[in-house]
């Protein structure tokens, strides 16, 4: 572990009581962020009205004009996926990969240990069905991942980790479940992802735990997916754990997108902080609602580059206090105009998806979304061919996500929410 910087005390005591102590270095990086986010939105508001992506059935763009659409802004980052289900949830993950599909990105497929083989052979074949898609992998062998016990988080971490073994060069880690499905397109995402800084951290936390404590994090439960094959739910113990005092609790949204930097700090880093977390948690009921989010806010090294949001739009009722309500089509206005990237939780095959299929992401049953990557000409099918993955073709939506981050990322919004000691 790395000694303290000597001005630490100095910043330490200087810094206000609800706040936890951080670093300053990454103004300038903010700064230059929201100036760069500034330009992009007053080059996608002064071009004359702009009009969404043809549909798919339309021939792109001439390669010329994608030549200078690609050479318009900084180069596009690569995402790396993390897509996961159980039983009943291969063809939601299949719909989901079309949905997300960039050939910039990768991809890697969880269904876990409740799903038949025949269902994750299936996906298997049917999700490298296409060109270019050296880029999507499936995990073979799964262990079971209860939602509610240690074997979520350790599915996820799982995944994560393969995922830093089979790619290089990716810049995000994104976790989607199979609930979840997009609100722009992948052009839109890179696009509007490609003026910020690589080590932001999306993760929606919290300080306050409030009536968690008592039902979320003091009671001791055992999750036997962590160690039988067959599927087994998880069970209390009698005991109650006390809270630390080595460590400040925080907790939110199961959804994040994480650098890759912290990734790596977390599966392969020096650091012991997030080994000793993952061990306190591991008996804790939902776990993946918390572990991410105290890692982060607990390290000084990354506690500065966390934005308070998951880019997921959700609702919640008052009934249901451990997820989201399911949205329905009586939902699509707000999800549009709301900005984020995701939207959760969606019924199965709910009408709503064929809304945002047709109507957003212009994409046709059993296609990936059109992006500037996609030059057939003359065909059903125009990403059949494949052209530079780096042309992006941005619509309507990458403004309005792009206004929903420079709100998050001006400079009251990013610090007053960020890693606060309630």
């Amino acid at each position: 572990m790395q000694p303290p910087a000597a001005a630490a005390p100095a910043a330490t005591a200087a810094a206000p009581l609800g706040v936890f102590p951080k670093d300053s270095r990454p103004l300038p990086c903010l700064l230059l962020t929201s100036l760069l986010l500034l330009l992009l939105l007053h080059l996608l508001s002064s071009s004359p009205a702009p009009t969404p992506p043809p549909p798919p059935h339309r021939a792109p763009f001439p390669p010329a004009t994608a030549a200078a659409v690609s050479s318009a802004g900084p180069a596009p980052p690569t995402l790396a996926f993390l897509l996961t289900g159980s039983a009943g949830d291969a063809d939601r993950l299949l719909r989901l990969l079309l949905a997300t599909y960039h050939p910039r990105n990768l991809y890697l497929l969880l269904l876990d240990r409740a799903a038949s083989a025949a269902d994750r052979a299936r996906l298997v074949r049917q999700a490298r069905t296409g060109p270019g898609r050296d880029n999507v992998h499936v995990v073979g062998d799964p262990g079971f991942a209860n939602p509610r016990g240690a074997s979520a988080l350790a599915a996820t971490l799982h995944g994560a980790a393969l995922l830093l073994r089979v790619g290089n060069g990716w810049d995000w880690f994104v976790h989607l479940d199979a609930a979840d499905y997009p609100l722009v397109t992948p052009d839109d995402l890179l696009h509007v992802l490609s003026y910020l800084p690589k080590d932001l951290n999306f993760i929606q936390h919290t300080s306050y735990i409030g009536w968690k404590e008592s039902r979320q994090i003091r009671p001791i439960i055992v999750d036997p997916g962590l160690y039988l094959s067959s599927r087994n739910d998880i069970f209390y113990g009698t005991q109650k754990c006390d809270l630390p005092n080595a460590y400040k609790l925080f907790t939110g949204s199961s959804s994040v997108m994480l650098s890759r930097k912290f990734i790596e700090y977390c599966i392969i880093g020096m650091d012991n902080l997030p080994r000793t977390l993952l061990m306190y948690y591991t008996n804790m009921p939902l776990p993946q609602t918390k572990y991410f989010q105290t890692v982060v806010c607990n390290s000084p090294e990354f506690n500065r580059t966390v934005v308070n949001h998951d880019l997921h739009y959700s609702t919640w009722e008052s009934s249901s206090k451990n997820e989201p309500r399911l949205l329905t089509i009586a939902d699509v206005d707000n999800m549009t105009e709301s900005g984020a990237a995701f939207g959760t939780r969606f019924p199965k095959d709910d009408p709503v998806l064929d809304h945002i299929d047709g109507e957003i992401l212009h994409r046709l049953p059993g296609e990936p979304v059109t992006g500037g990557w996609c030059i057939g000409v003359g065909d059903d099918s125009p990403c059949a061919v494949s052209g530079n993955p780096d042309v992006l073709r941005p619509g309507p939506a990458a403004t309005k996500l792009a206004k929903f981050l420079a709100q998050k990322l001006s400079y009251r919004s990013f610090y007053s929410q960020q890693c606060v000691w309630d």
